[in-house]
């Protein structure tokens, strides 16, 4: 077990300290300070480019960042593997793209990581996987491939597949942007649930209804910075910065 520094005695899940990236010449982050607490909704929103996805795919060493820090459940992230993998065993992920394997049923895409990463015997791993396909409404749809699901479906099946890891932090990237208008809100809807059972959740998302619901904070992300970051009735009501102000004029409209 990797030892736990500090963070964790004052409730903080996610600590990111003067954060850079690069891709070539391009400076997709430019010194990103974020503090998410335990048990807190973030919703992270801004234009394409901005720099969001690139963010919360650092937060798990998706991407490799140049400067700066990371301290996730209270392990500094490093190139060290043995600490990548402790965290992306307490930290659960959804992409735009659903990412199930298409030759394994619902229930063996769920159960694959508990059995192979968690050394879950299989019978138990089946179980929590029902469990949480019964969470995410689809319990009926364990033995078909993801072939046979509609987009809305898949989606659901990739937020219970994170869950049956039983992470302390689910990361969610734009997961609603693939889908069809009919099914978006299928999948808010479970992630609505999730938060109001307490998981800690950062979301980028365009979703502002989503937003203005769940979050305890927006943040706004524009040239790689984070330009605002307040409580939904605030920055929805009386954004401070004029970018913040022009994005919102355009997606509420």
């Amino acid at each position: 077990m990797v030892p736990k520094i500090e963070t964790t005695r004052h409730a903080i899940a996610i600590a990111i300290e003067q954060l850079d990236k690069w891709f070539g010449t391009f400076h997709v982050l430019r010194g990103v300070d974020l503090t998410v607490k335990r048990g807190e909704k973030i919703v992270i929103c801004g234009p394409s480019g901005s720099g969001k996805s690139t963010l919360i795919r650092c937060i798990n060493r998706l991407e490799a960042f140049e400067r700066g820090r990371i301290i996730v459940d209270g392990i500094e992230l490093t190139d060290d593997v043995k600490r990548v993998d402790e965290i992306r065993r307490e930290v659960g992920m959804v992409f735009q793209q659903f990412n199930l394997f298409p030759h394994l049923t619902v229930l063996e895409n769920c159960t694959l990581a508990p059995i192979w990463v968690r050394q879950m015997p299989r019978r138990e791993a089946e179980e929590v996987a029902r469990h949480y396909l019964e969470r995410v409404r689809i319990p009926e749809q364990a033995g078909k491939y993801p072939g046979q699901l509609s987009g809305g479906q898949q989606q659901r099946v990739a937020i219970a597949r994170a869950l049956c890891m039983n992470p302390r932090i689910m990361l969610f990237d734009e997961p609603t942007s693939a889908l069809d208008p009919e099914m978006v809100k299928e999948v808010l809807d479970t992630m609505v649930q999730l938060a109001l059972d307490g998981m800690t959740m950062v979301v980028v998302s365009h979703e502002m209804g989503f937003a203005r619901e769940v979050a305890d904070r927006v943040v706004f992300m524009d040239v790689g910075q984070i330009v605002e970051a307040a409580p939904p009735r605030e920055f929805f009501d009386a954004p401070r910065h004029d970018r913040a102000k022009a994005f919102l004029a355009q997606v509420l409209r």
